[in-house]
């Protein structure tokens, strides 16, 4: 078991290194304001998940135990804030651009992260083992659901703005 766990949090710990070093690098691309500070925020929290990985992968390397997960709590400002900058980015974006093609590359990102978490939730028998992939599924989740709702809408606009609906 224990060369498991340690594969999968060094497995955990690369991917949300990826996942920081994606979002950092489409905020220092992007042209869009907003959009540059929702991939900076995004960055941000893979950089908070890999603080909070490398953390139980200490711990469990010096004691084959997982600690318990300290919940991770919304900041409800956060979600505001988010939402005011996915429509100014909206505004300063179409659905060809350089971000929205981001947008759907971290979606496929967030997807694989859900699904390593998931899995490793499912299969663990160790209790904090257990709650701390399914935090980390819940999180990437929440992530996953916010991306695939801004390329929604980016798509409904593409297809108003250029007439592609049949009716």
């Amino acid at each position: 078991m224990a060369s498991t766990a340690i594969d999968i949090l060094k497995e955990a710990i690369l991917l949300e290194r990826r996942g920081r070093a994606f979002y950092a690098s489409v905020a220092e691309k992007s042209d869009s304001e907003s959009a540059k500070k929702i991939f900076e925020m995004m960055a941000e929290e893979e950089e908070e998940h890999i603080k909070f990985l490398s953390k139980q992968f200490s711990n469990y390397e010096k004691t084959q135990k997982f600690l318990k997960p300290e919940g991770h709590v919304d900041d409800p400002e956060e979600a505001i804030a988010m939402r005011v900058l996915t429509d100014a980015m909206k505004k300063e974006i179409n659905a060809a651009s350089f971000e929205a093609a981001a947008i759907s590359a971290a979606m496929d990102f967030e997807t694989r992260a859900v699904k390593v978490y998931s899995d490793r939730a499912a299969e663990a028998t160790d209790p904090n083992e257990k709650e701390l992939y399914t935090m980390l599924a819940d999180w990437e989740k929440s992530h996953q659901h916010f991306l695939h709702e801004i390329n929604e809408e980016l798509k409904a606009d593409i297809w108003n703005d250029n007439s592609f609906w049949p009716f």
